[in-house]
């Protein structure tokens, strides 16, 4: 038998232990597949939020930001036909009760079916004939295939009995749709528009799991482009050489990301063209991050339908009105997140081939932290601290003064600093500080005055951002 491969689980144990995720609830035994942003994740997620809006917002001029409620009428979702059709095939083993998606089975066990092709008889045929095995305790007998609705339901009301019932959003997208005859309004922008949008979504997941990958509560940041019936073509080309050069500031290696297209079988039924940008994983192989589609009109259509409102747009200069066509790329945060930290991850093998160190080589900006300041020694604390507290202002960063400062070099590179600024003796005297570079180790001395300065100019030379 080949060796398992567990670099995944390697790296996870770090992600945990160094504080960049951690269990959710977990002094209660935790909630299966629930994750908490510890303070390292927390500053990544920000970071690579300016990012995206930095690349898709500030510097595409058609764009606006919006941040939509969580929690919409009802109708929402009875328009665009989740409440009646937002559902994954469910079946449970009989000897274990273990639950799975049989439509996952089938895919992972039986590669030579189509499986995006078949309906759901099908697809019972084959998980009842025998050809596919519980993953758990390897029996071969399974219910029958029910519909599982996965969204969310709750309640508004005083009480349950007298309060109408409502769901946690699936996805964003509908957040944009329903106002954008309100963006168009207030703005008093013309076609082409996109409307934005980074917030929280949910879905009832049967098989959550590989860690931060498939959660059911999860981030997403999504743009919809509307524009002129017709330029779909143009828009979409548009967007996925946007969506390229976005990956290429992440710093994500080239050979580990795969823009694939859809097949005509793989495309929701209001879709002409849709591309998945995926990502190898270690262990797992390759998951999506995110995925540019071609709506047409199908959701301002549909709203339209259900609402009884006009959301045709008027061209104030051809006098032309027409319900827009829309190009959506949706971002998976999580995802992406989770991407850059295996991308990142490497054990080291240093020069004297004896020792080694974990260090991760996040791109300058959207490392946690930019720079950890450390006294050389406790004498010097008050000193060094005087430093800190001049750059943090202006840099995500951290005081260090726990253990040797060969120690602190390595805890520092395994959460991806890129720089360690060191006050020593010699500072007392000649007013500069050595900084000692993450990926290369190499050291040099830098004024105190200009330490702000040293930084945001590495800061703009790093290649990726």
């Amino acid at each position: 038998m080949p060796e398992k491969d567990d670099t995944f689980e390697k790296i996870t144990t770090h992600l945990i232990t160094s504080g960049f995720v951690y269990p959710g609830s977990e002094i209660y035994g935790g909630l299966s597949n629930s994750w908490d942003y510890g303070p390292l994740g927390v500053l990544l997620k920000n970071h690579l939020k300016d990012l995206w809006l930095r690349h898709f917002v500030r510097e595409i001029e058609y764009n606006v930001q919006i941040d939509p409620a969580i929690i919409m009428n009802p109708k929402v979702w009875e328009a665009t036909g989740h409440v009646a059709n937002f559902h994954d095939p469910l079946v449970d083993c009989k000897y274990c009760h273990s639950r799975f998606r049989a439509d996952d089975l089938v895919k992972e066990q039986c590669p030579d079916i189509d499986v995006d092709g078949l309906d759901q008889k099908a697809l019972n045929e084959i998980v009842q004939s025998g050809r596919v095995v519980c993953p758990k305790c390897g029996k071969s007998q399974f219910t029958e295939i029910r519909q599982f609705q996965m969204m969310f339901k709750t309640f508004i009301g005083v009480t349950e009995e007298k309060s109408s019932a409502v769901y946690l959003r699936p996805e964003t997208a509908q957040g944009i749709f329903v106002n954008f005859k309100n963006v168009l309004r207030t703005t008093r922008r013309k076609l082409p528009i996109g409307i934005c949008d980074i917030g929280k979504a949910f879905r009832n997941e049967i098989t959550p799991g590989n860690f931060t990958f498939r959660t059911r509560e999860f981030e997403q940041m999504e743009i919809e482009f509307f524009f002129k019936p017709g330029e779909d073509e143009k828009w979409f080309a548009f967007y996925k050489e946007n969506c390229r050069q976005f990956v290429e500031r992440l710093g994500l290696r080239p050979d580990h990301v795969r823009f694939r297209n859809h097949e005509k079988e793989e495309l929701a039924f209001y879709s002409s063209a849709t591309t998945d940008i995926e990502y190898l994983f270690p262990s797992l192989g390759w998951g999506e991050l995110m995925g540019i589609a071609c709506r047409g009109d199908y959701d301002l259509k549909r709203h339209m339908e259900k609402s009884s409102q006009d959301l045709t747009y008027l061209d104030s200069e051809t006098h032309e009105k027409y319900v827009p066509h829309v190009v959506e790329p949706s971002f998976g945060l999580d995802r992406l997140m989770l991407a850059l930290l295996m991308d990142s991850y490497e054990v080291e093998k240093l020069e004297d081939g004896k020792d080694e160190r974990i260090v991760m080589h996040l791109a300058y900006e959207l490392a946690p932290y930019t720079a950890a300041v450390m006294p050389l020694s406790n004498a010097l604390k008050e000193e060094a601290l005087e430093v800190f507290r001049m750059i943090h202002p202006e840099f995500d960063a951290i005081f260090d003064t726990t253990g040797s400062i060969g120690k602190r070099y390595r805890r520092e590179d395994a959460i991806g600093t890129p720089f360690c600024v060191t006050y020593d003796f010699d500072s007392k005297n000649d007013h500069m500080v050595t900084i000692r570079e993450r990926d290369s180790m190499k050291q040099e001395r830098v004024a105190i005055d200009n330490l702000a300065d040293y930084l945001h100019d590495k800061m703009r030379k790093d290649r990726r951002l």
